[in-house]
């Protein structure tokens, strides 16, 4: 089911969210591998927005948004693994930063 629509129509406030990468293992920017055994802190993960309900106000599918993987609840839909969030539990949505401006961006 790559890159096809799903048929899912997610209610209320409620958000499906596509993971941008595997639990556990990461790279930093230098390369480094870290394993999952060293994490110290609680971190907040990226993610894509795959569906939304119609009480969304926020986000839109296909957008990218940051949240804390705690308190989930995981789904599988055609052999790929969805969260779903409610849109209070999102942290972040990241957009395309404008030409040349300063700031902080996400």
């Amino acid at each position: 089911m790559p890159d096809a629509p799903l048929a899912i129509q997610m209610l209320h406030d409620r958000i499906l969210i596509k993971m941008s990468g595997g639990p556990g293992e990461r790279t930093s920017r230098g390369g480094i591998l870290i394993p999952a055994t060293a994490e110290m802190a609680k971190r907040l993960v990226w993610g894509e927005v795959a569906g939304v309900g119609q009480h969304v106000r926020s986000v839109k599918a296909g957008e990218r948004v940051l949240f804390s993987p705690e308190d989930q609840y995981e789904v599988e839909v055609g052999g790929e693994t969805y969260l779903v969030l409610r849109e209070r539990d999102l942290q972040a949505v990241a957009s395309q930063r404008a030409g040349g401006g300063m700031g902080l961006y996400l």
